[in-house]
């Protein structure tokens, strides 16, 4: 298939080893789906202080990006830019995927502070008000590509737009896919789950998608047990859905969200943004 103009994966990089780790994933990934990797730096008050330090001028983040690209060239077969943009890293981050129209990011967040940190709610903010769907990572490789996935469900409807990216990644790297659902006491909202289940399910095996379903245990928390799921079964992807306020009253969006994304497995993590509509479940969103 022909690539299109944004078939792209945007990598933002303050060039700590975390955000290399980022870019390495993004390079597997641009040549798994045949996408163009874009490499942005934000030229923020962190930056300019880290050059006044160093005693540099702007030009040397150019030259630090056209490093990062040769080197992919030398190494890889994709097409690879770079970018920069004056401004705060949130704004220019969104801005620059929505302009170049991106299909997905990649974001590396550690626990150390770079040029531009983004640990904590500062990568929270990135991921949560970005236009594209984002996998975040942290410090494990690519290895062979997100092969087994684990994909939480609940009563939430608009999780079901995780189905399309699923089958996506299936198809792309040969997925199998690990349904875990959380149990519910109320009876409405028991039904709600096994509804969505279903769908989903029909989903799965008109597209040939290997899945399993599996329920966590009734006692303990969600996303912990969620976690305990994925590390044992060595899972490469967690895809989930963001905003989990409305993904169900007993969560706070943030926590569960940070949880996700900071896993103590450093498992990478798919964050899909829910966008909010009347229409059924996944038919609405173009991947390919």
């Amino acid at each position: 298939m022909a690539q299109q103009l944004n078939d792209i994966v945007l990598v933002p990089t303050d060039f700590s080893d975390t955000c290399q780790n980022a870019i390495n994933h993004g390079v597997e990934l641009a040549e798994y789906l045949d996408y163009k990797l874009v490499i942005l730096h934000v030229i923020n008050r962190d930056t300019k202080s880290q050059l006044k330090k160093e005693n540099q001028d702007v030009s040397a983040i150019t030259n630090k990006l056209n490093d990062l690209a040769n080197d992919i060239r030398e190494n890889s077969r994709i097409m690879v830019d770079t970018l920069t943009r004056e401004g705060s890293i949130f704004n220019e981050i969104h801005g620059t995927a929505s302009d170049i129209g991106a299909k997905l990011m990649v974001l590396g967040t550690h626990g150390k502070k770079g040029m531009q940190y983004l640990v904590g709610s500062f990568a929270l903010k990135v991921v949560t008000k970005s236009p594209v769907p984002t996998i975040v990572v942290q410090e494990k490789s690519f290895g062979k590509g997100y092969k087994n996935v684990v994909f939480p469900i609940n009563s939430f409807t608009e999780a079901r737009q995780q189905v399309q990216w699923a089958m996506h990644m299936s198809k792309t790297f040969g997925s199998f896919i690990n349904i875990f659902r959380q149990p519910h006491t109320d009876p409405i909202m028991a039904n709600k789950s096994k509804i969505v289940s279903a769908q989903i399910e029909e989903a799965f095996k008109d597209n040939n998608i290997k899945y399993s379903i599996n329920d966590a245990e009734k006692s303990g928390n969600f996303a912990e047990r969620l976690i305990d799921y994925a590390t044992a079964e060595k899972a490469d992807m967690i895809m989930i859905m963001t905003d989990a306020d409305i993904f169900s009253p007993n969560f706070n969006a943030g926590a569960w969200d940070e949880k996700m994304m900071f896993n103590r497995a450093q498992i990478p993590v798919m964050c899909i943004n829910p966008i909010m509509t009347g229409k059924v479940y996944y038919e609405y969103i173009t991947l390919i």
